[in-house]
């Protein structure tokens, strides 16, 4: 007999939690490979293996600490219907007295487990996560609700880039204006640093069970890092190779590499290999070592993505949710084309980013919301058709942080809640930002005609549509005195392109 049970989701491999700090033999830690978390969409199998790998990892860590661990592969956890079923299971095995877990980030996982306390009918300890800066409560307790007022605040908590009196250092909050540059043939990239694992058990463990998947893997040389150890490894190589060039070059579109100076941190961050403060701590100390070769507007714009976005997206969720995953402000209806599980499209642009996502599960985020999110919200994909995409081929993903920035940033179904604007580009930002156009069937320079590059005309196509909800929009009226200035011919010839193209997505 244990006095609890502990329950610990693939996404809570928190080394630093307070659970870990003394062994007891009174309590046992369930870590679970689940049908129902590997089937809720149709994922990535990297995404699929690196949570399967890093929590198998970091159970053996626990119990070389001295903890008792009931870790369960699929082949153990088969028999069960759900995470409910199995939990009953364990804690009639372990013969538990109580059972807990940790706060899940996951609206669906929340209201699994609150509804599992009254049906399993033991006594139930619920735990903070110990990870995020900010509580669920946040977007009331910041109300500000723009993200950078909601990152000034986190920045002066947390005295995170501020001088002795409290100001911000370079007297900016925000070095985003000097961070949208393209990405030069002179400047070189540095090799990617990718992990040589061997997955291939885990592989075959998916197969043999069936499980949906998406995506391609070596499964001799897994590239992402699984434990605390490779991730921290992975920080220390993006300080010293990467962060002097990362802010200028973070939105930069290139054909010359896939990870360009990215820290591809994030999984790491998701699954709580690190924590966010220790990797903001991490980058401010290496610029201040290094402010003769590493510029404050690059720093600060790494900074921003973790301090700022990361934490307002997770507040706008926990506020909005349930809800938030039904909006459709803009009534987009088609199914999203076939090409986005193949990468098979005469659009080099989108051919680059989604054969990158199927090769790696991932891309960065100009990638995401600028090439694939642009051509969804441009042709008017279903938004649900859209989540599930983003959802599963990225190694990241998880809905707390996917759906607002697939449904809100990207596809601005909430109506305006996240973005200010609709983040819609013809072709001539794709060109603006990368070396792609040259290599496209399409033309980048033409608005209309058969070989016309279809972001193009689907712009104006979007921008005519919506008239109703956005030519109010502060930030939107210069786009339609452009669009009224244009001849009548002029639009017409557009919008039947446009049209076109529409009738004909799937052949793109």
């Amino acid at each position: 007999m244990i006095k609890q049970l502990r329950l610990v989701l693939g996404d809570q491999l928190n080394a630093a939690h307070s659970w870990w700090r003394e062994p007891d033999d009174q309590v046992v830690y369930l870590i679970a490979e689940l049908h129902q978390e590997a089937t809720y969409v149709v994922h990535h199998i990297q995404k699929l293996v690196g949570f399967f790998a890093a929590m198998e990892a970091f159970a053996k860590a626990l119990q070389a600490a001295g903890h008792r661990v009931d870790y369960l592969t699929l082949d153990a956890t088969q028999a069960y219907a759900d995470l409910g079923a199995l939990l009953e299971a364990k804690l009639l095995e372990h013969q538990a007295r109580s059972w807990a877990y940790q706060l899940p980030d996951e609206y669906r996982l929340d209201q699994q487990l609150k509804a599992l306390e009254t049906r399993l009918g033991y006594p139930v300890e619920r735990v903070d996560s110990e990870h995020f800066l900010t509580s669920r409560s946040a977007w009331q307790q910041y109300p500000h609700h723009r993200m950078e007022f909601f990152y000034r605040r986190l920045r002066q908590q947390y005295q995170v880039l501020l001088d002795p009196q409290g100001q911000p250092l370079g007297g900016k909050w925000n070095y985003d204006a000097e961070n949208r540059c393209a990405l030069p043939q002179t400047v070189s990239l540095p090799e990617p640093l990718c992990f040589t694992l061997s997955v291939e058990p885990i592989v075959a463990r998916i197969q043999r069970h069936q499980l949906p998947y998406l995506g391609r893997i070596d499964a001799k040389a897994f590239i992402w890092p699984v434990t605390r150890r490779q991730a921290r490894q992975l920080l220390a190589d993006f300080l010293t190779r990467c962060l002097p060039f990362f802010g200028r070059y973070q939105d930069a579109l290139s054909t010359r590499g896939w990870s360009l100076f990215h820290s591809r941190l994030s999984f790491c961050l998701n699954t709580k290999m690190l924590h966010p403060l220790e990797v903001i701590r991490a980058a401010e100390a290496h610029w201040q070592a290094h402010q003769d070769v590493i510029s404050l507007a690059q720093v600060e714009g790494f900074i921003r993505q973790i301090l700022g976005w990361r934490e307002y997206v997770r507040a706008l969720y926990w506020e909005q949710m349930p809800s938030y995953a039904q909006t459709n402000a803009l009534q987009a209806e088609r199914d999203l084309p076939a090409f986005f599980w193949t990468g098979r499209t005469k659009m080099a642009c989108l051919r680059q980013a989604i054969e990158q996502s199927l090769d790696y599960a991932y891309a960065h985020h100009i990638q995401r919301l600028m090439v694939t999110g642009n051509f969804a919200l441009l042709a008017g994909i279903a938004p649900d058709q859209v989540d599930r995409w983003y959802l599963g081929v990225y190694i990241d993903a998880l809905e707390w942080v996917e759906l607002p920035n697939t449904r809100g940033m990207s596809q601005y179904a909430d109506g305006g809640l996240l973005a200010s604007k609709p983040y819609a580009a013809s072709g001539q930002y794709i060109n603006k930002m990368g070396d792609l156009c040259g290599q496209c069937f399409y033309q980048v320079k033409q608005k209309t005609g058969p070989q016309s590059c279809p972001l193009n005309s689907l712009y104006w196509h979007f921008i005519d549509r919506h008239q109703a909800q956005l030519a109010n929009n502060a930030r939107m009226k210069l786009v339609y005195a452009n669009w009224q200035r244009q001849q009548p011919e002029q639009r017409a010839a557009v919008l039947a392109t446009a049209e076109a193209y529409l009738a004909q997505l799937e052949a793109l």
